[in-house]
């Protein structure tokens, strides 16, 4: 019983980690994020102190 479980898990860990990815990328490229990740792209450039 245990070995066909761990078997039947092997052979879907393929599929979950494609799933993840592509649940992620759709989540990244979707157009309602755009202006947050151009938002956050420019935070390195921010500068934190002006010197006075």
């Amino acid at each position: 019983m245990l070995e066909s479980i761990s078997e039947l898990a092997r052979q879907l860990w393929g599929l979950w980690l494609m799933l993840a990815f592509l649940a992620i990328a759709f989540w990244a490229f979707r157009p309602a994020n755009k202006r947050r990740f151009e938002r956050d792209a420019q935070i390195p450039l921010k500068d934190d102190h002006p010197e006075s």
